[in-house]
């Protein structure tokens, strides 16, 4: 990798669709990554997981709301969340374009989706609902509580 100063503008990277929010990965770092995500009014994240890596969200622009099965909390520019490897969690944009900065650091990076409330259509995957189907019935009960 590189393993000199890498520098980004998020002006310069922001990137909208209205039909999903947009992942831009910026930066691979040691055992991480460094994304940006921007979010049209409204748009939402599937609930979802990265069993093995932990997850930091840093809101630049915007807001809306973060979920987990235990807490609920608004995000506003300048705020941040941290999310262990495995936690499900979601993000509700607000009325506003948003953007988050994103780093996800630990072992694969792999997202385990449980479901998605704004998509009516999606479908779970086989993989996907094998996961979650070997969690503890204590874990899959509050994740289905989201």
């Amino acid at each position: 990798g590189d393993n000199s100063m890498q520098s980004f503008s998020m002006a310069d990277e922001e990137e909208y669709d209205s039909n999903h929010h947009v992942h831009k990965v910026l930066a691979k770092v040691e055992e991480g990554d460094a994304t940006i995500a921007c979010w049209e009014p409204g748009q939402t994240s599937p609930n979802h997981c990265h069993p093995h890596a932990s997850e930091i969200y840093f809101c630049f622009k915007g807001g809306g709301i973060m979920r987990a099965a235990d807490q609920t909390v608004d995000v506003s520019a300048g705020s941040f969340t941290y999310h262990p490897p495995g936690e499900v969690h979601e993000f509700i944009n607000g009325d506003k374009r948003t953007i988050l900065f994103r780093v996800r650091y630990g072992g694969d990076k792999v997202s385990r989706h449980f479901s998605w409330d704004e998509k009516p259509d999606w479908v779970q995957k086989p993989e996907d609902a094998a996961y979650f189907a070997s969690l503890e019935k204590s874990c899959l009960e509050k994740v289905k509580n989201l």
